[in-house]
């Protein structure tokens, strides 16, 4: 085979329709176009899907289901493969060395697929139901590193202490005692009452 050999399949391409030769071909007078309408016109167009204002079918059609934006990024990976690696610890890089995992994968998530007898140290990634339960029973452990080995921030204790102080003011005034209801009335008492004005015909 060679270059100059080489064309389409037979029944891939189609002569193109020679428009506005006579009515004898089928596409004479209107090229196919029919009379008027926007359609007809050179330079008409209208968005596809369109239909003259009525609601397009697209929006009439009920929605289904759900994507997630960031499915992509979450890798899925098999007991089999952990079989394989042979490695006492997993996690997130490991896959990404061995390959078992795009370079791209935000997380990953150990499914129930295939068979594991070795002992494995899962650190930070998502385990369904199954996988938890056949790593356990051969002796492996699941270890968030998240939650083990975070230290908080300076800023995160600072928003810490402030939300404690904030809470241990709220009980301070629910465990206040009630002020009494005369308060007022006492109130209105203890100050001295005001002399009545004097009237512009008296003085």
């Amino acid at each position: 085979m060679r270059l100059n050999n080489l064309k389409p399949s037979a029944g891939s391409k189609s002569a193109r329709h020679r428009v506005g030769r006579g009515i004898g071909s089928g596409w004479g007078k209107t090229a196919g176009r029919g009379h008027k309408g926007q359609k007809s016109r050179a330079g008409g167009f209208h968005k596809v899907g369109f239909e003259g204002g009525q609601m397009p079918l697209h929006r009439r059609l009920p929605k289904r289901g759900f994507t997630s934006r960031s499915r992509r990024y979450v890798d899925v990976v098999r007991l089999g493969d952990l079989q394989r690696l042979g490695l006492a610890e997993v996690d997130l890089s490991v896959l990404k060395q061995a390959g078992i995992v795009s370079a791209m994968a935000l997380d990953a998530r150990i499914v129930k697929s295939g068979e594991l007898s070795t002992k494995v140290s899962v650190r930070g990634l998502g385990v369904t139901k199954g996988a938890k339960a056949a790593i356990e029973a051969a002796g492996g452990s699941l270890v968030d590193e998240l939650v083990a080995d975070s230290k908080p921030t300076k800023k995160a204790a600072e928003t810490a202490a402030k939300i404690a102080a904030k809470k241990s003011a709220l009980e301070a005034v629910r465990k206040a005692p009630p002020k009494a209801k005369d308060a007022p009335a006492k109130e209105a008492a203890s100050k001295p009452a005001r002399k009545p004005k004097k009237s512009a015909e008296g003085s």
